[in-house]
């Protein structure tokens, strides 16, 4: 299925706000933006910034930036000075900034013109990769601080506390879970890339609920109102070749292969969300209500863990979804059927 299948209308962008209410309107998602640098909690600073754009325009959006990271390294800087914050904290601040901020920022003008949900998010991840390796060289050339080396580190103590977790109840770790540890050792920054991807998907989902809700109060088309329904979520098919790329990784070695092995794994939990979203996009077209979804839903949390058979089939739907568009086997309900939830 390419993208152009699914809806990719321009997002509608009311008249901007002027005065005091423009005024307040920075003000507020300034101060979200300072909030969630100082914090280090970003989980929804991509939907605040991309709220700022479409709200206020880029200027502003760059400006609530500016100030975030200004707040951010100020108060880091201070904290290192005193004591309670260790020097590596400004490596991951910078991280931050590179892997979620930015990106976020790049793909900003993206989500003005409305285009489609999975291009948008696979060109930030694009960029958030970018950042991910600009940050691991900076915090090794200014700090002398491997972020890489410090999050394998953490996964290895993670990993031994789930083993010392079954000994003290009495059970061995199984030679799998030493297997799957060692998989999430070698696939770290693979897994750091879904940890940004998540963030994103998030955000822009959010930031999609935003402007429908306004469309919907405004009387308006929520579905022409945002193309960043979770329904809507198709990734472009040249993601095919990052998965040959990443697949033919076991037949390679050295660098090669370790690269190739964190590719297929960013590129086969892109497809699982696109399955999901297949799987979304089904129950709108048969008029599922919120009883008949959740017990959809409960079906695929037991069908994990019965063998995790339901991850291997979404991910295989999200794969082949670009030969068979399973979207478009039957008519799909007017968009503005699904104005309630995601």
């Amino acid at each position: 299925m390419t993208e152009t299948s699914v809806q990719s209308e321009p997002v509608a962008v009311p008249g901007r706000p002027s005065g005091k209410p423009a005024a307040r309107s920075f003000v507020i998602h300034a101060g979200l933006t300072v909030l969630m640098l100082v914090t280090q909690v970003v989980t929804l600073l991509p939907a605040v910034l991309l709220h700022c754009g479409i709200r206020l325009g880029q200027r502003a959006a760059w400006l609530a930036l500016a100030l975030g990271v200004a707040f951010a390294a100020f108060f880091t800087a201070f904290a290192v000075a005193t004591g309670p914050l260790p020097r590596s904290d400004y490596a991951y601040l910078g991280a931050l900034i590179l892997c979620i901020a930015l990106p976020t920022m790049a793909v900003l003008p993206m989500v003005q013109r409305g285009e489609a949900f999975g291009r948008v998010l696979l060109v930030a991840l694009v960029f958030a990769a970018g950042g991910m390796f600009l940050a691991e060289l900076g915090s090794r050339a200014l700090l002398d601080f491997s972020l890489y080396a410090d999050q394998v580190e953490v996964t290895r103590k993670t990993g031994a506390a789930f083993a010392d977790m079954y000994a003290k109840v009495g059970m061995e770790a199984s030679s799998a879970a030493k297997k799957l540890t060692d998989i999430a050792v070698f696939c770290t920054p693979g897994f750091r890339v879904i940890d940004v991807s998540v963030v994103l998907l998030l955000s822009l989902l959010l930031f999609g609920r935003l402007r429908g809700w306004r469309a919907a109060v405004e009387g308006g088309d929520v579905s022409l109102a945002t193309p960043y329904l979770f329904r809507n979520l198709a990734f472009p098919d040249w993601l095919l070749f990052a998965f040959i790329l990443g697949g033919v990784s076991p037949l390679m070695k050295g660098v090669a292969q370790h690269v190739g092995a964190n590719i297929l794994a960013v590129v086969v939990f892109l497809y699982l969300v696109q399955g999901l979203a297949i799987f979304r996009s089904l129950l709108v077209t048969f008029g599922a209500g919120l009883g008949v979804s959740l017990l959809a839903y409960a079906m695929l949390v037991v069908l994990t863990f019965a063998g995790f058979v339901a991850p291997l089939l979404l991910s295989m739907a999200g794969l082949f979804d670009s030969f068979f568009d399973f979207r478009h086997f039957m008519k799909r309900k007017d968009d503005s059927d699904e104005s309630h939830s995601d």
